[in-house]
Order: structure tokens, then sequence, then C-alpha cells
């Protein structure tokens, strides 16, 4: 599959605005390569209207395609990555592996290609949060949250500057202050964390357990990402779990 296939098929709305700003300069030496070499063109000039246009149709949301969310992914995770002034050569592992599991092997160095133009790039991050809060329903939002601290988690411990900046990332998405919490919590170790997962107080009755856990099964069931492919229900398989998982040990501490 050429590099310009990869693009002119996985991406939609992600073309316009900031992240299309975006995407574009990290695309100019891909370009400049591939027309030095006699490779592949990189998507033809309708295809390019067509996807612009799609942006700047309204406040209707369009579907979110898989490379989307994948440049989305992309573009976060090297803010995260660089967030406490490092790249850490796990965290870059990680967000490889991750795209090597999701996508495939050639799939994945396409996605690097784009990521090393994207790392040395300064990014605004309120103004490409708003645009995936704009364009991206709430379940995929979700599942980018639980990517960042993935990454984040890679080299062993998730550190301040890193937490805070995934922090505003969620404010800036729109993702409520329970629902990153619950989240946040999948990537620590706490006596608490199984209430903080399913987004209820300690001492909870045990109704309000059991009305919590299904209110949080579904909304990280993996059929609430199935317009994003099979490769992302995966991820969402990871919450589905961990949701269980909390669930699970409050039935064996309060044994109900």
């Amino acid at each position: 599959m050429g590099f310009s296939k990869w693009i002119g098929g996985a991406l939609g709305w992600s073309f316009g605005g900031p992240i299309g700003a975006i995407i574009g300069v990290a695309l100019g030496s891909i370009v400049d390569a591939m027309s030095n070499g006699g490779g592949d063109t990189l998507l033809g000039e309708g295809k390019k209207r067509s996807q612009r246009t799609t942006y700047n149709r309204g406040p209707q949301r369009p579907q979110t395609q898989s490379g989307d969310f994948e440049v989305s992914l992309l573009i976060l995770a090297s803010i995260v990555i660089k967030a406490d002034g490092v790249q850490d050569q796990r965290e870059l592992d990680y967000v490889r592996q991750q795209f090597a599991n999701m996508y495939g092997k050639e799939r994945a160095n396409h996605a690097f290609q784009l990521f090393k133009g994207i790392s040395k790039q300064k990014i605004s991050k309120r103004q490409v949060c708003l645009q995936i809060k704009r364009m991206m329903d709430h379940p995929s939002r979700l599942q980018l949250m639980h990517f960042l601290f993935g990454i984040a988690k890679a080299d062993g411990v998730v550190t301040q500057d890193e937490e805070r900046q995934i922090q505003i990332m969620a404010g800036y998405l729109g993702i409520s202050a329970r629902d990153y919490e619950s989240i946040k919590a999948m990537f620590y170790n706490s006596s608490d964390n199984a209430y903080t997962v399913l987004e209820i107080e300690k001492g909870a009755s045990v109704d309000e357990i059991k009305k919590a856990y299904r209110k949080m099964a579904k909304k990280y069931h993996p059929d609430r990402v199935i317009h994003l492919g099979k490769e992302h229900q995966k991820g969402a398989e990871e919450k589905f779990r961990q949701v269980q998982e909390a669930y699970e040990h409050l039935q064996k501490e309060l044994k109900f």
C-alpha cells in the first residue's frame, strides 16, 4: 500500500482546520521525497477540497474515520511525549507498538513518518483539541484519553508534567472531571481506584455500585467505537475490562 493511498483512504475531517495545517507541514518533506524519487503523488486536489468542505459544513458532526482518530492520536501523543522535556524512547516505542498492534507494521510505519514531522512542530493544544471536540464523538474522545495515559505510563511512571498536559487537553476536549479521573485511575495503584474507575464515592451502597457498573459498562463498551474499526475496539476492550475488574474487586471486598 503506497503512502498516498493510505493518506487518501484514511483521513476525512482532519484534513481541515488546525489539524490539517499540522498534517500539511508534516507531509511537506514526505511529498518532496516522493516527488524527487518518482513515487506516488499525495492526493488529488479534488479529494482535498472535498474533505475541507466536509470540515466546514457547520454544526453537524461528521462520522469520525479511523484515520482521523489516528492523526488525532499522533498529534496529542507528540504533546504528551514532549511534556517533560524529554522524548523517552520507551514512550516512542509504546506509540509505535500500539499502532503496529492496531494497524499492522506497514500502516504503523506510515503513521510514524507523519509523527516525525508532527513532533517537530509547535502545536496549539487548545486549537487542536477544540477541533477534535467539535468533530469527534464522546466515546472516541474517551478512547483518546485512555491511549494518552498509556503513552505517559510507558516509561513506568506518569510525571506531573505529563499528567498536567493530559488534564489540560481533557478540558479542551470536553471530557468531564469524573470521566477524566476514571480513566486516570486505570493507570495508578490506589486502594480507592475501583471506586474512582466506576465514578462513585467510597462508601457507596451495593445498589449504587451495581448501578454505576451498568452505567460505566455501557459508556465504555467496545461497540461505542465500532465506527472506528476493529483495530480501535481492541483499545476499548481494555477500558471495558478495567471497569469489570473494578466491579469484581468491590464484589470481593464487600462480599456481595
